[in-house]
């Protein structure tokens, strides 16, 4: 017998989402693509959708709702998991919804549970979902899986792609064809994780960075998570992301509630760089500057160029060099504490070393603003050394066991505790009422010794409350480079740190993979020393610049080492950085389709359309002729003037014809430019080809 079905609808920057429901149960996304009619039949639609039984199956089908319940005859992971008094619940949710255009919401109970879904649209098109649990009895409840919530995937997919990495090797793209089954992947360390980026692409056959169809999620969370996706027999397919809960769970005493980290999700037609456009417009409208109408500073950061070495003399030199080459913000990285000449001792004592620094921070922070340069400082709250005064006085302090394993000759601090949150909080207010410091390289060198999301709520609280008390510090995430980026620290963050590695080969590569999510102005890259402190490669400086320019510029070794003309190259692309970085960081960033795997290519547009850059960056030498430039996002009907911005001049060696873009600048119709009419000239590697247009 047919069951009523309420379905309702939202709109989210060109596509359409329908929820259906039967007979009052728990909705499902029944449809996510182009825009529907206005007056479609959502009803129907939703009916459309349904399978019917087959052999050795149930005699109804069990719906892929957004919290699939075994309840229902649901076998596949179910989106809830909770126990009460030694028994496991089987809800079986009854509730109603609404929807107003674009927020959708739906709210059941069922065994002393309640179930609210919140779905809301944003203007660029992303869709932010987030699931609460109540318990509404009168015993505790102990939650050990909820979902944020379930989505179906394409039903045309049959691949995904996640990302792994390391330690300065991230973003690195793994691709998994979907297949029957699950596959599970979890992040247990504590922090989001180089090694399993919270983010999923489900591209549909045919989908490339210009053109296609792709579904692109990304967990809001600075802790553990877990993934499944999973294809059932019938084939149907679903996705799950969530917080990963601690070793016991969660356990809700009655009258509390449990809500998930919001689950971002995107919808593209318009291939990968749809997506990438609605999580850069979400992301700039998600991170608030202290001060948006100042221009992003070009930094200087003097890690690789002293370590542990803090000499004030020494400092005062390399802050000079730092400002003739363009430098205006000078970061003073780990080292400014007691004790700490090396990684073993001194830190979680957050004072000034007057050994280093007799005088305090102060002379070197005038120093640094007679040069036209604010002052940054790098700082690992969360951490503590064994060899440290902090520890001596409270050993207890620490997370988990104390024979547990050092990592970095450190330890992890429980802030989930009061007296530590309050601790920290005092220490760095101090520094920060104490001195002009513009700026905090927050870092996080250690993982967890296990998942435990009270420490993720615990340092969200802490970044509120310094950021309230000093509204005008920019603050940057660090995790051992790319450790902790995702949209939950950025609602609290300006800037992120993507590695650890200068190595502009790996920066080019990663750059790329990571621009999916974040928009250039946020996305530090650093100019590193001519001999690679974490590869050991020696690489060009215009190559090591180029790179750099493409996000949020600065550079990061011993500037006194440069040659006169490696200054020169340097002192250059800061300079055409800073006159190009507004327009840039108020544009649109394009992927380039590419068929020479050895080019990674992108351009950023105007927001209004009047230029663009474009940089083809050859990673290593091509096998063949080069290809093509297809270019993206340009006014077919308008005509562009476009010239070379670098290098000066292509190989002889590989070029004796000569090419036509040296010649001066050649001008093509928009239309010409997207189809792949301009075939660049021939390169070495590691040269950064950079094009700039202007509309006529």
């Amino acid at each position: 017998r047919r069951r009523e079905v309420t379905a309702w609808r939202i709109e989210a920057g060109g596509t359409t989402l329908v929820f259906g429901a039967e007979g009052g149960g728990l909705p499902a996304l029944v449809y996510w693509g182009p825009a529907l009619p206005a007056g479609e039949d959502l009803a129907a639609l939703a009916r459309a959708g349904q399978r019917a039984t087959s052999g050795g199956e149930l005699d109804v089908v069990p719906p892929l709702t957004v919290c699939p319940e075994p309840a229902t005859g649901w076998a596949g992971h179910p989106g809830l998991v909770a126990h009460a008094e030694g028994r496991t619940f089987h809800p079986h949710f009854r509730g109603t919804g609404a929807a107003d255009g674009i927020r959708f919401g739906w709210e059941g109970e069922c065994d002393s549970l309640r179930y609210a879904l919140t779905a809301e649209a944003d203007p660029w098109g992303m869709v932010r979902f987030c699931a609460r649990l109540t318990n509404t009895g009168a015993h505790p409840v102990r939650v050990n899986w909820l979902a944020a919530p379930v989505l179906p995937l394409p039903a045309a997919a049959v691949e995904t792609i996640e990302y792994a990495g390391r330690w300065c090797g991230e973003f690195r793209p793994q691709r998994q064809p979907l297949t029957p089954g699950a596959r599970l992947r979890e992040s247990r360390i504590g922090r989001t994780g180089h090694e399993h980026y919270p983010g999923l692409v489900v591209p549909e056959p045919g989908c490339t960075a210009t053109a296609g169809a792709a579904l692109v999620l990304h967990l809001g969370w600075s802790g553990g998570h877990r993934m499944v996706a999973e294809m059932l027999p019938d084939g149907r397919a679903q996705v799950q992301f969530g917080a990963m809960p601690g070793p016991a769970g969660t356990e809700l005493a009655p009258g509390e509630t449990l809500e998930t980290p919001t689950l971002h999700a995107v919808r593209t037609e318009a291939g990968l760089n749809g997506a990438l456009a609605a999580f850069h417009a979400a992301t700039r409208a998600i991170v608030r500057f202290p001060d948006p109408a100042r221009p992003r500073p070009v930094h200087y950061n003097c890690w690789e160029a002293v370590y542990f070495r803090h000499d004030l003399a020494e400092l005062c030199e390399i802050a000079d060099h730092a400002a003739r080459l363009g430098a205006e913000r000078f970061v003073l990285d780990d080292g400014w504490f007691p004790a700490r000449d090396n990684d073993r001792a001194g830190l979680g004592d957050w004072r000034v070393d007057p050994g280093k620094f007799p005088q305090g921070l102060s002379p070197l922070i005038d120093h640094v603003e007679r040069r036209g340069m604010r002052f940054g400082l790098w700082v690992e709250p969360e951490m503590v050394n064994p060899d440290s005064d902090l520890y001596r006085a409270h050993p207890d302090w620490v997370l988990g066991r104390a024979d547990q394993p050092t990592g970095r000759h450190q330890l992890v601090l429980d802030i989930a505790r009061g007296e530590v949150a309050d601790h920290l909080f005092g220490a760095l207010d101090a520094l920060l009422s104490a001195n002009r410091i513009d700026y905090l390289k927050w870092d996080h060198n250690r993982v967890l010794p296990g998942p435990d999301p009270a420490q993720t709520v615990a340092y969200y609280a802490l970044l509120d409350r310094l950021r309230a008390a000093h509204p005008g510090v920019e603050i940057e995430s660090c995790a051992s480079g790319g450790g902790r980026i995702d949209l939950g620290v950025l609602a609290r963050t300006h800037r992120v740190w993507l590695s650890d590695s200068n190595d502009a080969l790996e920066r080019l590569r990663i750059q790329a993979e990571a621009a999916l999510f974040l928009p250039p102005e946020i996305t530090g890259s650093h100019v590193g020393p001519r001999v690679c402190h974490t590869s050991g490669r020696t690489i060009p400086m215009a190559f090591r610049a180029w790179v750099a320019a493409q996000r949020h510029m600065g550079f990061e070794m011993d500037p006194r080492e440069l040659t006169d003309e490696e200054r020169a190259t340097l002192t250059d692309v800061v300079v055409w950085w800073k006159a190009n970085r507004d327009w840039r960081f108020a544009g649109r960033l394009h992927r380039l389709d590419s068929r020479d795997p050895a080019v990674l290519a992108e351009m950023t547009v105007a927001a209004d359309g009047g230029r663009f850059v474009l940089f083809a960056g050859q990673a290593a030498m091509s096998d063949g002729a080069p290809a093509p430039l297809r270019m993206a996002g340009l006014d077919p009907a308008r005509s562009y003037r476009v010239s070379v911005r670098a290098p000066d001049a292509p190989p002889r060696a590989l070029n004796r014809a000569g090419h036509p873009l040296m010649a001066g600048p050649v001008t093509l119709s928009g239309t010409a430019l997207m189809a792949g009419a301009l075939r660049p000239p021939a390169l070495f590697a590691q040269t950064m080809l950079v094009l700039e247009g202007e509309a006529l």
